[in-house]
């Protein structure tokens, strides 16, 4: 399975279950993945891809630059988890 840059994850398994993130860069069998407040850009989680749940949601990797831009993204998405 495909995992572009900019597309948006749900974290299957670990502590950060069922949180919602989006793919940086991939390396062989991982994705670099980061949410913007508990994983930074400059710090993005290392996450095997059988770990992770692809979504239909792909960002524009250009609006992906900053942390405060990632968690915009990703608002309507984490945001539905909370409210459970």
């Amino acid at each position: 399975m495909e995992y572009p840059i900019g597309c948006v994850v749900k974290s299957a398994a670990g502590r950060d279950s069922e949180r919602f993130f989006v793919v940086l860069d991939t390396d062989g069998e991982f994705a670099l993945i980061a949410d913007g407040r508990l994983r930074k850009v400059e710090k993005p989680k290392r996450k095997k891809f059988k770990h992770l749940r692809r979504t239909n949601t792909v960002v524009d990797p250009e609006q992906i630059t900053t942390n405060k831009r990632v968690r915009q993204a990703l608002r309507g998405f984490n945001e539905s988890e909370t409210i459970r």
